[in-house]
């Protein structure tokens, strides 16, 4: 049995790194040895030798620097497999590192493997055909979620202090909860995509599955910042882990509407209780001003698979339908159904989808700054799925599991998950959401939270 896992966060690991009392080898050593003996399946591609070098040549002064980190199946790394999780794609290799590869690299980043995710980022749970099913350290038993279940389960299972992430659906968010981290989407364009950046159904951003929140304000000091190959990416912002805690008199004030279902989710009675408490501590904490808003956002879950489907043919080209049967089912039904159904009236009706989501909350953010919701309508399924269709004993549809988290994908805005306990011993998360480009804001309600309610950095019990 080697040394374990560093417990902590990036930023005190580089800290350690630092001061020499340990080194970046040891840590990647520690890290390759504990994925080498997980139960959890978070890894689909492990780069050993090109890892090593990497770490041996680290420069701990950089932000990053030294911290092993694993970047989520999809991202593009220069030679390393670009599979999307899908059988008919499996020897595709990546030919160039996407721009946040190339920053993360640049920040003293060691990256070393790949962390597993759902056929094409389709689905709010991690199982494929290809790698199989990937697991929650809170219970094994459990799916981390979806897509970036990989990077969740690494980064709460012990095996990794900071992991890449994505969110196009919830997919950062969703995880996150599942596994008792925060989870922040950005604004849509505050971290770059490409090169050959495709902008898709214009919902999906990249970001980091983490710890702590100052783990989460580095990451955007490092990878955020626009970029000439995509066109949607914002201009830099400096500061995010400097101005870190420095609002908390900008908070005060703030008027914050609370809806757990957002209007449109069937959210367990049990996350409710939880979510009352909390988020009630929350706005007396920060100073918050509670204002009664109605809130009904559209549940746009089938517009924004049909959506999505586009660059999933695209990736599969002259491949698709012969490559059917070796697609998970619920890809294959959407890419049949898209066959029979995207067309002109499709299209309108999805982009009428999406200015209704945005009209709804525009309205709602020109009343409030904030609104505070639950993430997921329950706590983690299991590992195997199906996609739950019943909560509080009720029927509800399949969209129910992303009515919370797409609306902010469709309109673009920052939104944070903050852990804040657990129902039947799962992790519970609350969302925040704020308006376009204030994740300045969310970062500091959730270090109130971390500091006020620290959250366990690795899931209970997790051999590490």
């Amino acid at each position: 049995m080697g040394e374990p896992t560093w417990t902590g966060d990036a930023v005190s690991l580089v800290e350690a790194f630092r001061a020499g009392d340990h080194s970046p080898v040891a840590e990647l050593e520690a890290t390759l040895n504990a994925i080498e003996s997980s139960a959890l399946n978070a890894f689909t591609h492990l780069d050993p030798e090109a890892a090593i070098e990497a770490a041996r040549g680290s420069d701990p002064s950089l932000p990053f620097g030294g911290v092993p980190l694993p970047v989520k199946l999809g991202a593009r790394v220069k030679g390393w497999p670009l599979t999307e999780a899908s059988i008919p794609l499996k020897d595709q290799v990546a030919a160039f590192d996407s721009t946040m590869v190339t920053r993360l690299r640049a920040s003293g980043a060691v990256l070393f493997g790949q962390t597993t995710m759902s056929e094409f980022a389709g689905l709010n749970h991690t199982r494929t055909k290809l790698y199989g099913i990937t697991r929650n350290p809170w219970d094994v038993g459990r799916t981390p979620g979806g897509s970036s279940g990989g990077a969740a389960a690494a980064v709460a299972g012990g095996l990794s202090t900071i992991a890449t992430g994505g969110d196009g659906g919830g997919s950062i968010r969703i995880p996150a909860a599942f596994c008792g981290l925060p989870g922040l989407k950005c604004t849509y364009g505050r971290i770059p995509k490409g090169p050959e950046a495709s902008a898709g159904n214009l919902t999906s951003v990249p970001g980091c599955l983490s710890r702590s929140v100052r783990d989460i304000a580095r990451y955007l000091d490092v990878t955020s910042g626009w970029d000439p190959r995509d066109p949607f990416s914002l201009q830099r912002v400096d500061g995010w882990e400097a101005d870190l805690g420095t609002h908390v008199a900008e908070l005060r004030g703030l008027r914050v509407a609370y809806s757990p279902g957002l209007g449109s989710a069937t959210v367990r009675t049990e996350t409710i209780g939880l979510l009352d408490r909390h988020a009630s501590l929350l706005i007396a904490d920060a100073g918050l001003e509670q204002i009664d808003a109605e809130i009904i956002a559209p549940e746009g879950s089938y517009e924004w698979a049909l959506g999505g489907m586009a660059g999933i043919r695209m990736e599969l080209a002259d491949l698709w339908p012969g490559c059917a049967d070796d697609l998970t089912p619920q890809i294959r039904f959407g890419l049949q159904l898209a066959d029979q159904r995207f067309n002109l009236e499709a299209a309108a009706r999805i982009e009428q989808q999406r200015i209704e989501n945005t009209e709804r909350l525009a309205a709602v953010f020109d009343q409030v700054d904030l609104v505070i919701s639950a993430t997921n309508p329950d706590v983690a399924f299991a590992a195997e799925g199906p996609i739950p269709t019943q909560v509080n004993g009720h029927d509800v549809p399949m969209g129910n599991n992303g009515a919370l988290t797409i609306p902010a994908n469709f309109y673009g805005n920052p939104s944070i998950t903050i852990p804040i306990g657990t129902v039947d011993g799962l992790p519970v998360g609350m969302q925040v959401m704020a308006r376009h480009h204030r994740e300045d804001v969310l970062l500091d309600l959730a270090l109130l939270v971390e500091s006020e309610r620290p959250w366990p950095l690795v899931a209970p019990g997790s051999p590490i």
